[in-house]
């Protein structure tokens, strides 16, 4: 029996009743939003059974196809367990396993759960500044990030965000952070490499923390791929660089990996590509973080989840008798079992279908049907990096992204630029004919005299 409503009436009904994220709702009267349904695997089906491939992998956040059997069936059966438990005076089996597995996979420790992306930036920011205190220089308080970075839209990760879009408003109520060069290499001078550019920003950096050391707590940064800024893609170098001036210079490296872990540069964690940093005499080391952010992947689409992983000197600056020198930041559903057994089910696809290897083969592919549309006329810094691909549009006008989102829903793709950027990110289960699908539809979008 469908109990779904015809989409006319759920349309009416979310106008009325929904306010809808990072949406001017006036709009939806001339381009209202799709009612779906259900998913199938890349697949978002509307009530009236049309069909779209969901080509950004709904905001980012699903890896495996909509309505995958195995995160299913460990769902149900957690359901079956236990949905809830609070985790302060409590634990249970799927936290304590996946804080093991994400150790393991990070070289980081003690996992610290929140609800979404821009919560995982509160807790680092407060466990930085917090960890500061507690060893005595509370006055290092500060923090860095990359101009026109994205660390969510919570007052704390407003604040290191440098999207005017989203942060002018509310100026009044942020904390100051200062802005660093962004190693974006479509900004580098002509002549000059992706590589020398990262470098020269990693200068700037060093510039400012030669004066600004002393109260600076942190450094956050996207590795690889500054998402909102239009899928900016820049040199691995530039994490080896940074890493060795937060040593030099006592500052804690927040690495962003809400966007880009779990496989969408190539690497289960963007970070891993950066080059080795050199020891004293013979032999490497692998850079890392103090801090790893951790979201949407993360369940692979499924349930809100976030982790914050820490080094263990960080963690230990905390353990003390006194209680206000604990970390007391909560959230009602902190480590949520139905979510956390979502999550292990994501690292068993990972580990036991070889994902990124296979993806490794799907992304040569997937590059080469994508060569018309870096090929065409309208198409600048065509960019490709692991499962992301993304391009910007000469010619794009203020209202490019919607007409460019509604013509492509006509093609039966959902897509939805970044200003003037058109990229896509597109479940791991997207296959050769989909893709194919989806490189007609961008080619069909591009050559429309109304967009």
């Amino acid at each position: 029996m469908n109990n779904f409503k015809p989409m006319g009436d759920l349309l009416s009904r979310t106008r009325a009743a929904v306010w809808h994220p990072c949406t001017q709702m006036k709009q939806l009267e001339a381009a209202p939003p799709l009612a779906i349904a259900r998913g199938e695997g890349p697949w978002l089906i509307d009530a009236d059974g049309n069909r779209y491939l969901d080509a950004i992998s709904s905001w980012w956040v699903n890896l495996f196809g909509h309505c995958n059997p195995r995160i299913n069936a460990a769902i149900i059966d957690q359901l079956g367990k236990i949905e809830h438990v609070m985790l302060a005076g409590a634990t249970h089996e799927p936290v304590i396993e996946l804080s093991e597995r994400l150790a393991a996979l990070t070289g980081l420790g003690h996992a610290f759960y929140g609800s979404d992306g821009a919560s995982a930036t509160e807790i680092a920011l407060k466990m930085s500044a917090h960890y500061w205190r507690n060893s005595g220089r509370p006055e290092k308080n500060g923090f860095i990030s990359l101009k026109n970075g994205y660390h969510g839209e919570t007052v704390g990760a407003l604040s290191v965000t440098d999207i005017p879009l989203f942060k002018a408003t509310y100026e009044p109520l942020l904390r100051h952070s200062v802005q660093v060069p962004t190693p974006d290499a479509r900004l580098a001078e002509a002549g000059e490499s992706a590589e020398a550019y990262a470098l020269r920003c990693a200068d700037a950096l060093e510039t400012h923390l030669v004066g600004h050391a002393a109260t600076t707590a942190a450094l956050i940064v996207e590795p690889l791929v500054q998402g909102a800024a239009g899928m900016a893609m820049y040199h691995p170098v530039y994490l080896t660089r940074v890493r060795e001036l937060c040593d030099q210079y006592s500052v804690h490296l927040i690495a962003d990996e809400i966007a880009v872990g779990f496989g969408r540069t190539g690497t289960l964690f963007a970070f891993e590509q950066a080059p080795p940093l050199p020891l004293a005499g013979a032999g490497v080391k692998a850079v890392r973080p103090d801090f790893i952010c951790l979201s949407k992947g993360i369940t692979g689409g499924y349930l809100p989840l976030s982790a914050v992983l820490t080094t263990d000197d960080i963690y230990a600056a905390f353990y003390g008798d006194a209680t206000a020198r604990g970390f007391l930041h909560s959230h009602s559903y902190t480590g949520n079992p139905l979510a956390c057994r979502a999550a292990l089910a994501v690292l068993d696809i990972f580990e036991h279908d070889r994902v990124l290897a296979g993806n490794r083969v799907k992304a040569v592919e997937f590059t080469g049907m994508l060569e018309e549309v870096a090929a065409h006329t309208r198409a600048r810094h065509f960019r490709h990096l692991g499962m992301i691909w993304a391009f910007d549009v000469a010619d794009a006008g203020p209202d490019f992204p919607a007409r460019f989102h509604q013509m492509a829903l006509t093609q039966g793709v959902f897509i939805r630029p970044i200003g003037n950027t058109v990229y896509v990110m597109p479940p791991y289960v997207t296959g050769a004919d989909e893709m194919r699908g989806l490189a007609d539809a961008m080619r069909v979008c591009l050559s429309s005299p109304d967009i």
